[in-house]
């Protein structure tokens, strides 16, 4: 399992959130879910994680998205990045 982890900063999540639904350069194509975080402190900034089955798939998602244009359209703080999951803990 890999994933594609980009830290942005929108102009409006509202206006935003759609437009990420359409996926315009596919690059979750082959995803197997997503996960969107907000800050507290500035609901605009945005952690979006994309799980991918493979490193590979999720390499190429990134080269989609990077080639797509998209991120131009926001600030990117950090990303995209395909990372693999080094540890998971449930204090639960």
């Amino acid at each position: 399992m890999a994933f594609v982890l980009t830290r942005i900063h929108v102009n409006d999540y509202d206006v935003w959130k759609p437009m990420f639904d359409t996926d315009p350069p596919g690059a979750r194509k082959a995803a197997m879910g997503h996960r969107i975080f907000r800050s507290v402190d500035d609901p605009n900034e945005i952690v979006v994680q994309v799980e991918f089955p493979s490193s590979e798939e999720a390499n190429a998602a990134r080269e989609r998205l990077l080639a797509s244009g998209v991120l131009e359209r926001v600030t990117l703080k950090a990303g995209p990045t395909v990372a693999e999951e080094a540890e998971a803990v449930d204090y639960r």
